[in-house]
C-alpha cells in the first residue's frame, strides 16, 4: 500500500513538472492574472506542511518564482507550488503517506532547482 500511495505521489510530481516546464507565450490578461495569483498563493503560502523538506522547499520556490520569475510566467508557477502545497498537506495528514513525503520533497527540489536555473535561481 505504501509503495502504491509513493507512486501516485511521484506520478503526481511529474505531471506538474511537467506543466511547470511549458512557458505560456501570449496571455491577454496578465494583470488580471498576476493580481490574482498574489492574493490566493499569499494566503496558503503560511500553512506549513509539517514535513522540514517540504516546507523548505516551498518556501525557495515560492522566493524564486516571486523574484526572478518574469510576470508574464509566473501564473504556471505558482500554481504549481499551491498545487504541490494542497497535495503534500493532504498526504502529510494521512499516516499512510506522511513517511514519503520527504524524499519526494527531495526529488521535487532537485528538479525544480535545475529547472529554475535558467531564471537565475539558486538555492
Amino acid at each position: 500500500m505504501l509503495r502504491k500511495t509513493f507512486l501516485i505521489l511521484a506520478v503526481l510530481c511529474a505531471a506538474i513538472l511537467i506543466g511547470c516546464s511549458k512557458t505560456e507565450t501570449t496571455d491577454n490578461s496578465n494583470t488580471a492574472a498576476g493580481n490574482s495569483n498574489r492574493t490566493a498563493s499569499t494566503a496558503p503560502a503560511g500553512d506549513k506542511i509539517g514535513i522540514p523538506e517540504c516546507d523548505d522547499f516551498i518556501a525557495k520556490y515560492d522566493a524564486c518564482v516571486s523574484t526572478k520569475v518574469p510576470e508574464a510566467a509566473r501564473a504556471s508557477f505558482k500554481t504549481a507550488v499551491d498545487q504541490w502545497r494542497a497535495a503534500w498537506k493532504k498526504a502529510a495528514d494521512d499516516p499512510a503517506t506522511r513517511s514519503t513525503l520527504a524524499a519526494a520533497c527531495k526529488d521535487a527540489a532537485a528538479k525544480q532547482e535545475a529547472a529554475l536555473k535558467p531564471y537565475g535561481c539558486t538555492w
